[in-house]
């Protein structure tokens, strides 16, 4: 099974072509150019890079959230469109999910996997996940970095996680006054394989393009102002 995989939740972006469970083209995004002007390209590049055309993809699979809520419009929207023109189905994939299966693979041992996204405003998307990555054990949520650490403190008792995310990397004192200067944090790195792993080891989850639903946790700002201004 060929899968495209696309992520949208921060600025950087990824993506990716999984051929048989297997990462055999990854691109991460250029940070400084906005994603109306690397969509589609970078999807194309990817297969051309793999030499594989278009039509030779059989599932799709896209970051539906959290993360930066304008990158997953144009996310979902650009696989949106792949999907209507090419008649495949998506399989959305939460990237805390994926940022917890993504450190799970890099290292063996760890008792358990704190996911962070910076959500802006002072807060993180967050997610704890036993220690293969797998499994949920808290959360999500969107809460400032200590209103999330009080809500693990009873899952946490006794534990130390290992965080990833840029929420923790932005984060980073907020943890270390809680764990201590030793606690292990962790970058991102490029999600888009990860993603499509996910979604090639569950095809029963593929949607057609209208069902696929953004992963929000917190109201869009847009949302928030508009409440604010209501009478």
């Amino acid at each position: 099974m060929l899968v495209l995989a696309l992520d949208t939740t921060n600025r950087a972006g990824s993506v990716a072509l999984v051929n048989r469970g297997a990462v055999v083209g990854e691109i991460a995004g250029d940070p400084s150019r906005n994603y109306g002007e690397r969509l589609p390209r970078d999807l194309m590049r990817v297969l051309a890079e793999a030499a594989m055309p278009l039509e030779a993809v059989d599932l799709l699979a896209v970051a539906a959230g959290p993360g930066s809520f304008t990158g997953l419009r144009v996310g979902i929207a650009a696989m949106q469109g792949l999907a209507m023109a090419t008649g495949r189905k998506i399989v959305p994939v939460s990237a805390l999910d994926a940022l917890a299966v993504a450190g799970a693979n890099s290292e063996a041992d760890v008792p358990a996997w704190a996911a962070w996204i910076d959500a802006q405003r002072g807060e993180v998307f967050a997610a704890l996940y036993d220690s293969s990555g797998g499994r949920l054990l808290t959360g999500p949520s969107a809460l400032a970095p200590m209103a999330t650490l009080d809500e693990w403190s009873g899952t946490l008792a006794g534990i130390t996680p290992v965080f990833i995310g840029d929420g923790a990397i932005r984060h980073e004192a907020a943890i270390r006054e809680r764990f201590g200067a030793g606690t292990r944090i962790l970058a991102p790195p490029p999600l888009a394989g990860i993603i499509g792993r996910l979604a090639a080891a569950a095809p029963e989850r593929a949607v057609l393009p209208h069902a696929v639903v953004p992963i929000y946790i917190r109201r869009p700002d847009v949302e928030l102002a508009r409440s604010r201004r209501a009478p």
